[in-house]
């Protein structure tokens, strides 16, 4: 395609300006889908999950496993995650969990770097934070920015997407069951 009209480029340039301009989702626009998400009832007692993680090209790098146990004493929770990967490591994670209201949620975890940011609406929950990530004998950190959805009293999934230095570098998926 050949442009050569000053009016063929401004064209151009206003539709490449509208492909920035898209907004990504936020809590909000899940605000009147149901079921109603509660970490607090959700994350509280035993689940099971299972996930992948795939890389920027979507192939699935390793496998997982996650045994979970939540607990809340009013509004502060502890969720301990015991992972079991596909190619025979272990490693757990014990968050600490802060409901703030209103959908607000904080966490901290011993390999998250500073707080976890949550914003909960509807049956959507978005999950942001670093992760200090161990891969081959290095650690690095890694933004993850995890979408939770509620689909039932008993399943939730998640998909979140890793970065650094604004590059994407993969995906994680997980299904939450709850008995």
């Amino acid at each position: 395609m050949r442009l050569t009209s000053r009016s063929s480029w401004l064209a151009l340039l206003l539709a490449l300006s509208l492909l920035g301009c898209a907004s990504a989702p936020t809590p909000a626009d899940y605000a009147d889908q149901k079921p109603q998400l509660d970490l607090r009832q959700y994350f509280n007692g035993p689940l099971t999950a299972h996930g992948m993680f795939t890389d920027r090209a979507g192939r699935v790098v390793k496998r997982f496993k996650v045994q979970m146990v939540g607990r809340w004493n009013g509004d502060q929770g502890v969720l301990e995650e015991d992972f079991s990967y596909s190619d025979g490591t272990k490693q757990r994670r014990v968050w600490r969990i802060t409901n703030h209201g209103q959908g607000r949620y904080t966490g901290q975890a011993d390999d998250v770097v500073g707080t976890a940011e949550g914003h909960a609406a509807g049956n959507a929950l978005q999950w942001r934070y670093t992760l200090r990530l161990p891969v081959d004998g290095k650690t690095y950190d890694v933004q993850f920015n995890d979408w939770m959805i509620l689909m039932d009293q008993h399943t939730m999934l998640n998909k979140a997407a890793m970065s650094k230095f604004g590059l994407h570098l993969g995906d994680v998926t997980l299904s939450f069951h709850k008995p």
